[in-house]
Order: C-alpha cells, then sequence, then structure tokens
C-alpha cells in the first residue's frame, strides 16, 4: 500500500475521474475526505469494509470560502493533518465565442480557478504548518493548452490551473510541497455526455456523433476512461514523484505533445 496511513483530500469524488481515483488512493490505504456537491457513499462501502480505512464525505462547494474552511477544518478533525490534495473539482461550459456571456464567465472561473486556487492555498497552509511536506495534484485539461472557437472561458480556466501549478510549485517548495498537475484529453466520464450533447447542439449533430469523431481523432484510437489515470495520480501522490514539482502531465492519449 503505497500511500498506507496518508490522508487525502479529494474534490469532485461524486464521479468521473476524482471518483475513480478517491477509490485508488483507498485501494492504495489512504484515509479520505470525499468532496464533492453530491456523493453517493454507498459507492465507496465496499472499499471501506475491505480495508478497513476511514472515509469522510463532505458536501461542500468550493466556489465558498467558508465551505473550503470546513473541508480543511473536517480533515484535520477526523485525521490529524493532510498530506495529499487531489483538486478534481470543475465544471464545464461552452457557448459560441460571440455569444458567450460574463455570467458564464464567472460561473466558470467561479469554480475552476477561484475554486482550485483557494483549495490549494488552504490546504498548503495546513501542510507548511504541519512541516512534513505534501503533494498536490490539480486537474488542468488538454483545453489549457490550446483555444477552442466554443469553449473560450473554458480553456482559459484550464490554462490558469497550468500557471497556477507552476507558481504554487515554486512558492512551496521550500516546505517539500510538491505541486503537480494532469491535463486529461478526451475522457469518457459523465462530463463529456454533457460535452457531447452541446456539441450536437451548435454543430448541428446527432447526439453521440462528437464522441465517436474525437475518439477516432486520437492517436491510441478511443476516448480515454477514468481508470487510465489512476497509475499518474498514484504516482504524483506517492514518493515516487518526491523530484518533480511544477509539471503538467498529459494523459490524452497522444493529442498534446510536449
Amino acid at each position: 500500500m503505497r500511500l498506507k496511513s496518508k490522508t487525502a483530500i479529494i474534490t469532485g469524488a461524486g464521479s468521473g475521474i476524482s471518483e475513480a481515483i478517491a477509490k485508488k488512493y483507498l485501494e492504495e490505504g489512504a484515509n479520505c475526505v470525499l468532496v464533492d456537491l453530491k456523493i453517493v457513499e454507498e459507492k465507496f462501502t465496499p472499499l471501506k469494509e475491505q480495508y478497513k480505512i476511514k472515509i469522510v464525505t463532505v458536501i461542500a462547494d468550493i466556489s465558498k470560502e467558508e465551505d473550503i474552511a470546513k473541508i480543511v477544518t473536517t480533515a484535520i478533525k477526523e485525521f490529524g493533518e493532510i498530506n495529499i490534495l487531489f483538486n478534481g473539482a470543475g465544471i464545464y461550459g461552452m457557448r459560441p465565442f460571440l455569444e458567450d456571456s460574463m455570467d458564464d464567465f464567472k460561473r466558470l472561473f467561479a469554480v475552476n480557478v477561484q475554486g482550485s486556487f483557494m483549495m490549494m492555498q488552504a490546504v498548503a497552509r495546513q501542510m507548511v504548518k504541519q512541516g512534513k511536506g505534501g503533494k498536490i495534484i490539480n486537474i488542468s485539461s488538454q483545453a489549457g493548452r490550446r483555444g477552442e472557437a466554443l469553449s473560450a472561458h473554458y480553456c482559459a480556466t484550464k490554462a490558469a490551473i497550468i500557471s497556477y501549478t507552476q507558481s504554487a510549485a515554486l512558492a512551496l517548495a521550500e516546505y517539500k510541497i510538491n505541486v503537480n498537475a494532469l491535463a486529461p484529453g478526451v475522457i469518457d466520464t459523465p462530463m463529456w455526455d454533457q460535452v457531447d450533447a452541446l456539441f450536437a447542439k451548435y454543430e448541428n449533430l446527432e447526439i453521440g456523433e462528437k464522441k465517436r469523431q474525437v475518439a477516432k481523432a486520437v492517436p491510441l484510437g478511443r476516448m480515454g476512461v477514468a481508470a487510465d489515470f489512476l497509475g499518474t495520480a498514484l504516482f504524483l501522490a506517492s514518493s515516487d514523484s518526491d523530484y518533480i514539482t511544477g509539471q503538467t502531465l498529459n494523459v490524452d492519449g497522444g493529442n498534446c505533445m510536449n
């Protein structure tokens, strides 16, 4: 168990990539604080019973400072310290560039940028206080590597995550806190069902057609799935990545290369 006795906070743990990673961290021995707007606790019960690991769920909106304080306070109350943050909560939005609104801008930046930054900062302050270092893993996207005509605000939020990851890594290096990010490509999760429906609307496609198109375009020949992130997310949370910081790793089947 590579994360035995560690405490991890996973935001966005109610579904998709974060849910899969929460289960992986539990299998690897971490006690977990699972955060989302809605969590079906029964999904995690078998792991809790199998590994005798403690799981705490927190219903929270990371765009609110008081909710972030609640997350950190709960983690400390239940486990005494925080060793890992998987900063996975995020939302998506799509609209033609000429129709984009400030309401969309504020909604996306409030969660994807402001919320992710505040989570990083709050957890990092606790890690500094503990004096034992730590691991912070953010979620960017291939959309943060380039613009998209229909997703200007979303792409900008994910580019911001790459920049904040680099800045935080430099600021926290002296405290032995590693800050890295993952950049998913096209991943078959509930969020991509939403994306597919929006492409159908704006590009006059049949439902499912965009998913088929993007899957075909991936060099490895398929859309990713949540399980494709488990190894990389575990690596970045473990001591194996102690000499890696400030990096955004593409997990995208070869869509972006750098």
